[in-house]
């Protein structure tokens, strides 16, 4: 499954959940201040470098801060021994303190297939809005990175990809409605890629790597007009890497 699981990973037992509830109080009191994973406020904005691992909800897996290809973020890895090819289970990072309803969104990502993994790995990696109960119901957009020049134009078209869980899995989209909640973009596999989502209402438009054109419009958000938290997820066969994110919210 795509979304976290709450029963494995951050919140495994009543002792980390309380710490977690702790700790999301405490970066409201201080989000305005010093927030959390070294904050930045800026003009229309917060920033987060993503240069520590403090303030992550993470689940299903770790974070840990890396330098990859001269950039620093973080890098979320799944539990070792995963290999199960039907097993799509992702690790999942949700910035604490942060309530999104509508604004933007960017980051850079980069991902990969790692060394090993299923032949129809595709370097799954994206970013979650909207999270609620702590990942259980969310909206996201992510990107299918060894697609992007795949000599295949239907691979190609399946580049980057709209879905909600847990009622609509992208599979469940595909099949009632081909092609509306996916489509092409370009993408090179591991290299580190601009993502900017912009959400209105229930509107979402992914801009990648500064194009000033969308490369996908998605006008039905299937949770409505709704808010939640704000973050970031790599399939376990994706080598994953997170850096530079800001958010600017309109409310």
């Amino acid at each position: 499954m795509r979304y976290p699981s709450p029963s494995r990973g951050w919140f495994s037992n009543l002792g980390c959940y309380v710490s977690a509830t702790l700790l999301a109080i405490a970066g409201c009191v201080v989000f305005s201040a010093i927030g959390v994973l070294g904050q930045q406020a800026t003009s229309s904005g917060s920033s987060f470098p993503l240069d520590s691992v403090a303030g992550l909800e993470v689940f299903n897996g770790r974070a840990e801060v890396a330098t990859y290809r001269g950039q620093r973020g973080v890098h979320l890895t799944a539990p070792p021994g995963r290999s199960d090819p039907e097993d799509n289970e992702s690790v999942h990072a949700f910035v604490a303190a942060v309530d999104f309803k509508d604004g933007t969104i960017e980051a850079d990502v980069a991902g990969a297939p790692k060394p090993g993994a299923p032949a129809d790995a595709r370097g799954f990696i994206g970013i979650d809005f909207h999270g609620q109960e702590h990942g259980a119901r969310t909206e996201s957009i992510y990107l299918r990175p060894t697609n992007g020049r795949a000599d295949d134009q239907l691979r190609r078209n399946h580049s980057v990809q709209y879905d909600s869980v847990p009622d609509f899995p992208w599979f469940r989209l595909r099949k009632e409605s081909p092609g509306v909640y996916e489509s092409y973009t370009d993408l090179e596999a591991g290299a580190w890629t601009h993502m900017k989502i912009v959400v209105s209402g229930t509107k979402v438009v992914l801009y990648v790597n500064g194009s000033n054109q969308p490369c996908l419009i998605v006008n039905d958000l299937k949770l409505g007009e709704t808010h939640g938290q704000v973050g970031f997820w790599g399939q376990w066969s994706t080598d994953a890497y997170f850096s530079k994110l800001t958010i600017w919210s309109d409310r």
